[in-house]
């Protein structure tokens, strides 16, 4: 027997978008002014069209690279949707990406970078792979992946089969990796509900943190503490895999950054390390123009787009699954519902901390607080 339980009885209709297509993740709030409308248009065109390699006579839209993944937004999420791993053509797509970084050696350089960037990045490739290059200069490498069979067996005997992805890299242009790096594959998520996240305070993300487990059931959960180069300051983090941005803005620039090499406000600096001499003497954008190749106004307009999307109708249609839900405990990290301040019930399912998800799940990358083995609850809006 099935029930029909709307999962946003109390949230405003004004964020809300029913019905199905792939232009679901789209829609913005109603209710913006005529302003706001002007501002969420502007950042959809700023996240929708493609920029171009500078200087050229499109200085509105150049600066792209000189590494980079993609020219837009949308090509890792399609439509605001999550990203795949494999295209049409069944190979790895855009929306796929490598992270690398190594451990600290304790030096004044390192340090640094694990204050203000959470990790510390490769020597010679940085934070993370670029596959494509402005013309002059290379790419830095091919991301590869293959899966493995793993057979787990249950307690009641019975076996599955799971696969298991093996990452890697090829056609390294710039030189070998630093021997002891970790490389991390990540995948685009969906740019669901970030507004109504953003809506949440820092209290109530800390009131679910039990680090020591102390309630002794068997979970912990911690908040990323995380650098703010928007406010210069440290606060929680909530956006990312790891919950390594604090704000949409923070992570819409270092987004802009690491996938088109757009500088910006945060993350004035190209993509190139110290080894990588084409990159650093590839043409940039007139100065005279803009001293960013993203200037704040388009940063927080695209941050004003993603945070005013509506998010789509939710039911729950399967009550025994609602409490099989709870009784098993998922919803010990995927905290169903929060209610805002003003007055709005949510329900994310999530808690926005990260979990300790054992060696098997590992990706080797520290950032902030977040280590090797952990990461953010996903929401399952």
């Amino acid at each position: 027997m099935t029930t029909n339980l709307i999962a946003h009885e109390k949230i405003d209709k004004k964020y809300i978008v029913k019905g199905v297509g792939k232009k679901l993740l789209t829609k913005p709030i109603d209710g913006l002014n005529d302003q706001e409308l002007d501002t969420f248009i502007l950042g959809k065109s700023f996240f929708r069209i493609p920029w171009v390699e500078a200087p050229s006579a499109t200085t509105a839209r150049d600066g792209l690279g000189p590494l980079f993944n993609a020219n837009t937004c949308i090509t890792c999420h399609p439509n605001n949707g999550r990203g795949t791993v494999f295209n049409k053509n069944g190979n790895l797509s855009r929306g796929y990406v490598v992270r690398l970084s190594i451990p600290s050696n304790g030096s004044k350089d390192h340090k640094k970078q694990l204050k203000y960037n959470g990790f510390v990045g490769e020597p010679t490739y940085g934070g993370q792979i670029s596959i494509n290059g402005v013309f002059g200069v290379p790419f830095e490498a091919r991301p590869t992946l293959k899966y493995e069979d793993k057979i787990v067996t249950y307690p009641d005997g019975e076996k599955v089969v799971l696969k298991k992805p093996i990452v890697g890299l090829k056609d390294l242009n710039y030189g070998e990796l630093h021997k002891n790096t970790s490389i991390s594959n990540r995948l685009a998520p969906q740019l669901v509900g970030l507004g109504l996240l953003d809506k949440l305070t820092d209290e109530q993300i800390l009131k679910n943190q039990d680090i020591e487990d102390k309630d002794g059931d068997g979970i912990s959960g911690k908040a990323n503490i995380v650098y703010s180069p928007e406010f210069k300051d440290f606060r929680v983090g909530r956006y990312t895999w790891k919950a390594s941005a604090p704000t949409i803005v923070h992570q819409t620039a270092g987004a802009a950054n690491n996938d088109m090499s757009l500088t910006n406000y945060l993350f004035p600096n190209e993509n190139c390390t110290s080894s990588q001499k084409k990159c650093l003497k590839a043409p940039k954008g007139d100065s005279r123009i803009a001293k960013f190749d993203l200037p704040k106004q388009r940063v927080q307009a695209i941050s004003f787009y993603l945070k005013n999307l509506k998010i789509p109708e939710s039911k729950i249609v399967e009550k025994r699954g609602e409490k099989l839900f709870s009784q098993i405990g998922c919803g010990k990290c995927h905290t169903p519902k929060y209610k805002l301040a003003d007055g709005n019930t949510i329900r994310p399912f999530t808690d926005l901390l990260l979990h300790d998800m054992g060696d098997e799940l590992s990706d080797g990358r520290d950032e902030f607080l977040a280590n090797k083995n952990e990461w953010r609850t996903p929401p399952l809006w």
